[in-house]
């Protein structure tokens, strides 16, 4: 077998830097895109800028109209001849990307048939496509002889009946879902499925006073009734965005205002309506771009893990490190976690961006001497994932890490929704052989109840406790230790800054710390050094 190595840098000589892929698509003369299997852009090449306009942010499917086909069902590399808004063919080549994206190849094709795609109608629920509402939408517009809006919805809690009763189930309520917003509509207006729990309804002649947000109402209230499926009672809602056309607009703007209405109606709790008012995509823009950003910091790799050590109190050793994700954006600088960990959560981006973090963790951790301790955070949204049990045990086996030197921390939030599910998944990672942490003890409503269910590790007492220098804070401290100690499980005291602060923890028989006075966060390479430092 050949074997070809890299030449050793000469003294004083700085070895090659390789590229970067993104620096390696911008060399390609041919549009090269990053998409979601939800169609959004996330990476554009120069291009792709050049030829066809194409930024991040923009959808693929309103880039070629004509293409409908579902990216998620697609095989690992498929092709398609796709026509832009501009009548240009290009020969397009599907490949799947890192974290079930796809990266579109497109190259310029003269006089490139037309794909026959599928038809105008959902086969589901037989309601109007994509294209065919904004043709009927763009059709209403120009004939401007009456205004016309837009009610953009989805379905509150759709996912959940999936997931507990099966898509069949999910696929008869959707289409009761379409019988009833055609109930609700008149002759002449257009009801309309984009996919998923996504729909749209076309609303002419709404010249009358306050018909818009009329039908709105109508519609969360005729969805949010009670559906029975197959003996299962279910009860869903919707949230409405409502986009009017007071002013000479074009469809997919209109649609987009709706689209940003429903954000708002989405923030404001659920199972309601909002008409869009200017002004209102100011903040909705800034965060677009803080998701588009965070998809591509997840594709181009721009995070990192620093970490921060944990004292045993009695030792005075350091045990393990907590990781913590930070990510270092090329043209912001370093974003801090509670400017961008609330919308990861919200987009559902958190599962694959905690994936990595588990991932990351495990290897890194795998070079730290003795038995050192790795504490991984997860979110409620991941460990309630199908993924994550195979997550930490491939992470577990491709690191080489004994399982018994990871921590898995979580929150109250974890265990609320559905407590014996939570607990049986707790189970199978102690099963692993992997440690559980509740951190922010004490924080939640049921916190107690919990460490009747199961019994934790370790508990985490908020920082919140350990900087409160009243009667009441140190009552709480000392209770929360004294039931740990009383039930094995080991306590750390959290956010420990000062020297007065330690001193109470240590007479309150916590067994751990953790906070700015024993160790800041630190990058991966400085652990060495802080180790030889503390031994």
């Amino acid at each position: 077998m050949n074997v070809v190595t890299s030449p050793l840098p000469k003294p004083n000589q700085k070895p090659l830097a390789l590229p970067t892929a993104e620096q390696i698509l911008e060399l390609i003369p041919h549009p090269v895109l990053i998409v979601e299997t939800d169609g959004i852009v996330i990476y554009a090449n120069g291009a792709s800028k050049d030829a066809i306009g194409a930024f991040e942010g923009l959808d693929l499917y309103e880039m070629f109209p004509g293409f409908t086909s579902n990216l998620s069902s697609m095989t690992n590399t498929a092709s398609a001849v796709l026509t832009s808004r501009d009548n240009e063919n290009f020969e397009a080549v599907f490949s799947a990307f890192d974290g079930g994206r796809y990266l579109v190849d497109l190259r310029p094709r003269s006089h490139a048939p037309m794909i026959d795609f599928a038809g105008d109608f959902d086969e589901l629920t037989g309601l109007a496509k994509r294209n065919a509402l904004l043709s009927h939408v763009s059709a209403a517009l120009a004939l401007a002889t009456s205004t016309v809006a837009v009610h953009c919805l989805d379905l509150d809690r759709f996912k959940m009946v999936n997931d507990t009763l099966g898509h069949a189930v999910g696929d008869i309520l959707l289409k009761k879902v379409a019988d009833r917003l055609t109930a609700a509509c008149r002759k002449g207006d257009i009801v309309s499925r984009l996919g998923g729990d996504e729909f749209v309804v076309l609303q002419r002649d709404v010249d009358e006073e306050g018909a818009a947000e009329t039908l709105a109402s109508r519609i969360v209230d005729l969805v949010g009734r009670t559906y029975v499926i197959n003996g299962h009672t279910i009860n869903i809602g919707a949230s409405v965005g409502v986009a009017i056309a007071t002013n000479p607009v074009q469809a997919r703007d209109l649609l987009r205002n709706g689209d940003l209405a429903l954000y708002e109606a989405k923030k404001a709790g659920r199972g309601r309506y909002r008409v869009f008012e200017s002004g209102m995509d100011a903040d909705l823009l800034k965060r677009r771009e803080m998701e588009i950003d965070l998809r591509r910091a997840l594709a181009l790799k721009q995070f990192k893990l620093n970490y921060q050590p944990f004292f045993d109190v009695t030792t005075n050793k350091v045990d393990g490190f907590e990781a913590l994700l930070r990510w270092e954006h090329p043209v912001k600088g370093d974003i801090p976690p509670l400017s961008f960990i609330s919308l990861a959560e919200e987009n559902g981006l958190i599962v694959k961006i905690g994936e990595w973090v588990i991932r990351t963790a495990c290897i890194e951790a795998s070079c730290w001497p003795g038995e050192m301790v790795v504490a991984v955070n997860v979110s409620p949204l991941q460990f309630k994932a199908d993924t994550l049990l195979e997550t930490v045990a491939s992470a577990l086996q491709r690191s080489g890490l004994p399982a018994h030197r990871l921590e898995i921390e979580i929150t109250e939030g974890a265990l609320l929704d559905d407590t014996d599910n939570a607990i049986h998944t707790l189970t199978a990672l102690r099963d692993l052989g992997v440690k559980i942490s509740m951190d922010d003890f004490g924080t939640g409503y049921s916190s107690l109840s919990y460490l009747q269910k199961f019994p934790f590790d370790k508990i985490k007492i908020d920082r919140s406790f350990v900087a409160g220098d009243g009667a009441d804070s140190e009552a709480i401290l000392r209770s929360i230790a004294s039931l740990g100690t009383s039930l094995g499980m080991a306590i750390t005291a959290e956010g420990v800054e000062t020297g007065e602060q330690m001193a109470r923890i240590r007479g309150e028989r916590c067994t751990h710390v953790q906070g700015y006075l024993t160790g800041r966060p630190m990058g991966r390479d400085q652990i060495p050094a802080f180790l030889a430092q503390n031994p």
